[in-house]
Formats: C-alpha cells, sequence, structure tokens
C-alpha cells in the first residue's frame, strides 16, 4: 500500500480521528497502528482517559487493518468489539497495535494491543469484522 492508498484509508474515518486525534502510523494486510496524544478533551469525570476513547482505537485500529486485508473483495464492518481497560491513563501517548487472530472467508477477528510511552500495556480489545461483499 502507498502513501495515498494510506491516505484514502484514513479519510474513511476522517470524522473519528479528527475528533479525538488519532492518527493512522501504519496500515498492512497484517497489522495496523495508530496513536494519539492524550489531551483532557478526551477525559472522563474523574480525570483519566474516557474508555470510550479506547474502544474507539480498538476499532479504528482493526478496522483499518481488516479493510486493507480485505482490498476490493469488499468492505468491512463491526459487528462486536470487547475492549478492556488495564491501566488508567492521564497523560502522554497512547499506541495501538492490531493483529489478525482469524481472517476467514466471512468474518475477521483482530486483537488490539494499546501502549503508553513506558510500553505498559493499558486497554486490549478484540474486534469481529463481517466481511461485506462488493455493492
Amino acid at each position: 500500500m502507498d502513501m495515498a492508498d494510506m491516505a484514502d484509508m484514513a479519510d474513511m474515518h476522517a470524522g473519528l480521528l479528527k475528533l479525538i486525534g488519532l492518527r493512522v502510523d501504519l496500515i498492512t494486510p497484517d497489522r495496523a497502528e495508530v496513536s494519539l496524544t492524550v489531551t483532557p478533551d478526551l477525559f472522563q469525570p474523574a480525570g483519566l482517559v474516557h474508555g470510550g476513547v479506547f474502544c474507539a482505537i480498538v476499532e479504528t485500529a482493526a478496522s483499518i487493518g481488516g479493510a486493507i486485508w480485505l482490498g476490493d473483495r469488499g468492505q468491512v464492518v463491526g459487528v462486536a468489539n470487547h475492549t478492556d481497560f488495564i491501566r488508567a491513563v492521564r497523560e502522554g501517548e497512547l499506541k495501538g497495535v492490531a493483529t489478525p487472530i482469524h481472517r476467514g472467508r466471512s468474518q475477521q477477528l483482530w486483537l488490539v494491543e494499546i501502549h503508553d510511552e513506558q510500553k505498559r500495556l493499558v486497554a486490549r480489545g478484540e474486534v469481529r469484522l463481517q466481511n461485506l461483499e462488493p455493492r
């Protein structure tokens, strides 16, 4: 995938990417990497990164990876997102890395791990994607 294709993929999710500041760092059929800088706009009332932010990172990274793998054979939609919150985050950079667990004819399952700047696991999730045929 060239940089133009990566930009097109990022544009598919521009609303969410822009809203939370998520950056797409790498996309291959076997791996997707995203990152963001923690800001107070991402906090829940206790001053921690909101769990929905972690869910969005997980869903986006898995969807981008799954879409690139499926390519012109169709598109993917998320049908399940299970995200575990492991460590509270108040500042710094977060990096999410998505890798496939299973890629089949009709569905895919991706694992996404999110680490902080100290490389500590702060959240992890699995996303099941449905492969849809082209319209």
